[in-house]
Formats: structure tokens, sequence, C-alpha cells
């Protein structure tokens, strides 16, 4: 099943850096929510995404938007990640691929003819009611930040 604008996104609760936890129906009940999947902590363009929604974060802020990770990196990874570009927003542990599955982001993948599953860069507009306002899959980091943050204005 692939979610589609209008959808119910699937509720979560998972943990994050520094010891927290986050879940759409507790911590961001009512919120909007843009809930970005990403494959691997530290990575070159893992790095410029989540420093991209850093950078980005006061304009989504202005608008009363939430900003998640969510990888299946450990908690202690996304520790040492946060820490080192200061990002300032949280980021999330799907160790089991639970919720990678719930959005339909654990996919099969190809590198130099080689098969293999992986999380595909992907993000979720989620909106006050919990229903997907917007959906971004195979993501370009290149200019992805700044349609996600217009998609945000426009929902109002």
């Amino acid at each position: 099943m692939s979610l589609g604008v209008g959808d119910k996104a699937p509720s979560f609760s998972l943990q994050t850096d520094g010891g927290g936890d986050i879940s759409l129906k507790g911590s961001h009940k009512g919120q909007t929510v843009v809930v970005y999947f990403y494959p691997k902590d530290d990575t070159s363009g893992c790095t410029a995404e989540a420093c991209a929604f850093r950078d980005a974060l006061p304009d989504f802020s202005k608008v009363k938007a939430a900003v998640v990770g969510v990888s299946k990196d450990p908690v202690k990874k996304h520790d040492k990640f946060k820490e080192k570009y200061e990002l300032n927003f949280p980021l999330a542990s799907d160790e089991d691929g639970k919720v990678c599955d719930a959005y339909g982001t654990w996919v099969e993948k190809s590198m130099y003819g080689r098969k293999y599953m992986g999380i595909e860069r992907s993000t979720f507009l989620i909106d006050g009611k919990g229903v997907i306002r917007g959906v971004w899959r195979k993501v370009k980091v290149p200019g992805h930040v700044d349609e996600v943050l217009k998609a945000v204005q426009e929902l109002g």
C-alpha cells in the first residue's frame, strides 16, 4: 500500500536522540508535522538534507510546523549526528523498521547492479488532524526543503 495525500498518517511512537520520544498522537497531537525519512546518519546526502532542514527550521516554526527526521540508525548514532551538525529538531530511531514499513519507505534499491533493501528518501507533510497533505518520494536534496516549506505555508 502506498500512502497518498488525503490518507490518514500511520501513528507512531519512537525513541529520539537525547533520550526522548516522539509520537504523532502524543508530543505532536494537533500540530502540523513534517516527517522525513532518510537512509543513514552522517552520509553526504543525509547530512545535506538534515542541515537544510536545520537552517530552515525558524521558517517552519513561524508556521507552527515541527520537523522530525526518521532513520533506522540507533539513538546513540543520532546523538552523535545531531551534535556534530548542531541539528535543532528531533531524530527518531526506527530500528525495527515498523514505521518505515507503515509509510512505505523501506524499499528495494539498486546500486551498481546490486539490489538491496533500504530507506527511500521520502517526506510526508501531516496536518494537525493526522491527515497527509503532502508526499515527496525519491527526494533529491537540492531545493527539497524549500518545496516542503512552501507546501506547509500554503497549508496555512
